[in-house]
């Protein structure tokens, strides 16, 4: 895969749907080309003392952000820019490839986000580098985790849970893996 876009969500509590950042990674002919983070403002709208720990963010940080739909309204435009040219197959976002690191989870959560906002789900595809990881590498690792995977495909995570690393880290493994 050479063309696709990364995207990693954090969430604010153990519900899907308290997207909490974004991060989205722009991939074309193989190379990084563009990227897009946003803070959101969850819901539902309650931070977990788990989810805190895991990101650092918290209701200080996206008391203030926008809701979802127009983060995501930003995010597509983005996407579209990127991919418009008529040169790729896909110019509309929900074409372009989505890939994420255990996507069950990234897909589970745009799906539930969409739901809440009563929002149409236009089919996005999504491709899981976490199971390429295992196919890929098998038990050559001590686990699959987008830390490790990222390290043993040359990339240093050091901001690991911040949505838009994480996203970078998972487009450095697609290109590899996928």
């Amino acid at each position: 895969m050479k063309d696709f876009v990364a995207i990693d969500f954090e969430t604010a509590n153990g519900e899907a749907s308290s997207v909490c950042s974004v991060g989205l990674v722009m991939v074309r002919g193989g190379r990084i080309v563009d990227s897009f983070y946003s803070l959101i403002h969850p819901e539902p709208d309650y931070y977990s003392w788990f989810c805190q720990r895991v990101h650092g963010l918290g209701p200080c940080d996206t008391d203030e952000a926008p809701v979802f739909p127009v983060v995501w309204t930003q995010a597509l435009e983005r996407i579209r820019e990127v991919y418009a040219d008529g040169l790729l197959p896909f110019c509309e976002p929900e074409l372009v490839p989505f890939v994420a690191h255990n996507a069950r989870f990234d897909e589970g959560c745009l799906r539930a986000v969409h739901r809440v906002y009563g929002m149409e789900w236009p089919g996005y595809r999504f491709r899981d580098t976490l199971q390429a990881s295992r196919r890929h590498f098998g038990h050559q690792l001590p686990n699959h985790q987008l830390q490790t995977v990222a390290a043993a495909c040359g990339y240093d995570l050091t901001r690991h849970h911040h949505a838009l690393a994480d996203a970078e880290a998972c487009a450095v493994i697609a290109l590899q893996l996928l």
